[in-house]
């Protein structure tokens, strides 16, 4: 699918109701991590955390935290058990990402204010991921985005649950309603209001339609997020590289990733090092 439209999604507007944007995140974390739809790109993370001699991986946009904890779980099997993940976002899920926290004895954690991903704050760091969310950013916003991430540097990755087929279009008014409609009650943590959302009144359904749509319509192409990239990095600091990772199963994650040329802890050595003192005269 080559098409790419910029319609608004109802997650993005300030004024959209908080318990529907809950909702709505719920059903995409218990699919996400149902689903692992981001397993497949644990290598691609890995490499980046080895490359900047990091632990920690930064997620921005992280909504209700949709297959972090699936992807901390793959860095383990890669042989990396000490990694640690803060979640953030601009509309901050403390009650979803409470849930996480404890199922993972605090290894992921979060930042309870809002964080803007154009603009980190500088003790918040890590390598950073997004994760569902950078078709959110418009042009010039997801520039600024990857930029900010140079400026700190740090790597970032960017990964979009989906590979922009006609298919999954068809599946986001098929099959995935169904779903949703079949598999609320299991949510967790349990909330009263998203079954009245779904069954009684269902807000949460038919603008999970039109968002998830509305998502894959937004999508950069790799071709355009290494062009972002480009923009971002006119200095070429950073190494970057963009494709598909397929599931087993069948599904792609779009992916984005880029680290610095020389690895943190290297550069960091550089810029420290103290130079012999010149011999007396």
């Amino acid at each position: 699918m080559r098409l790419r439209l910029r319609l608004f999604e109802f997650e993005d507007l300030p004024w959209f109701p908080t318990v529907i944007r809950a909702g709505m995140m719920d059903y995409l974390r218990f699919m996400i991590s149902a689903l692992g739809t981001y397993r497949p790109i644990a290598p691609l993370l890995a490499e980046g955390l080895r490359r900047t001699g990091q632990t920690a991986l930064l997620e921005l946009g992280a909504g209700a935290g949709g297959g972090t904890e699936t992807v901390w779980r793959a860095l383990q099997a890669e042989g990396l058990a000490d990694v640690t993940v803060t979640l953030t976002d601009l509309y901050p899920q403390p009650a979803a990402w409470a849930d996480i926290a404890q199922r993972t004895q605090g290894r992921i954690g979060h930042e309870p204010a809002p964080v803007n991903a154009l603009a980190v704050p500088a003790h918040l760091t890590g390598f950073r991921v997004i994760f569902s969310a950078f078709h959110h950013f418009p042009p010039a916003a997801a520039q600024a985005l990857l930029h900010d991430a140079v400026r700190a540097g740090t790597g970032i990755g960017v990964f979009e649950g989906a590979g922009k087929h006609w298919a999954e279009l068809l599946l986001a008014w098929t099959v995935l309603p169904v779903a949703q409609l079949l598999l609320t009650p299991f949510f967790r943590p349990f909330r009263l209001s998203r079954l009245v959302f779904t069954y009684l009144i269902p807000l949460i359904p038919l603008c999970t339609i039109w968002d998830g749509s509305v998502s894959l319509l937004r999508m950069y192409s790799t071709q355009e997020l290494l062009a972002l990239a480009q923009q971002a990095d006119p200095t070429q600091q950073f190494t970057w590289q963009a494709g598909k990772k397929r599931h087993w199963w069948g599904p792609e994650v779009t992916y984005l990733i880029g680290w610095p040329n020389a690895p943190l802890n290297e550069e960091l050595r550089m810029r420290n090092e103290v130079l012999p003192e010149p011999p007396l005269h």
